[in-house]
Formats: structure tokens, C-alpha cells, sequence
């Protein structure tokens, strides 16, 4: 996973996945979850940089529309 949008691509395909019963409720929630942990490290990393007065990119929220 390299940035937030392959995240939001990746859980677009378990969403679909898991509507055509291609994968099992259990597996989506655990995948679900870990997207969700990712996530919270860039919100953690979000408020350090706040309080910081960092202007310093995330790099795993820079991405570019192909």
C-alpha cells in the first residue's frame, strides 16, 4: 500500500468482494480493520505535526491522478 489512494482502491475491491459473497463477512472485517489501524497512524502522525507547527508533506497522502 503506498498511498491513501490505493487504500481507498483496495477497500472499493473488498467492498465489491464482499457484495458478490467473493469473500467472507470475516475477512472483510479484518481487512476493514487493518485499513482502519493504517489510518490511524496518519491522524497520529497529523496532530504531531499540528502541534509541531510542522509543515512537512505525508508522504502516504501525496498520490497522482493517472
Amino acid at each position: 500500500m503506498q498511498n491513501i489512494n490505493n487504500l481507498r482502491n483496495e477497500l472499493a475491491d473488498v467492498f465489491a468482494k464482499l457484495k458478490s459473497g467473493e469473500i467472507e463477512v470475516k475477512t472483510a472485517e479484518a481487512l476493514n480493520n487493518t485499513a482502519g489501524k493504517m489510518m490511524n497512524t496518519v491522524i497520529a502522525e497529523l496532530k504531531y505535526r499540528e502541534l509541531t507547527k510542522s509543515d512537512a508533506k505525508i508522504n502516504f497522502m501525496e498520490y497522482t491522478d493517472a
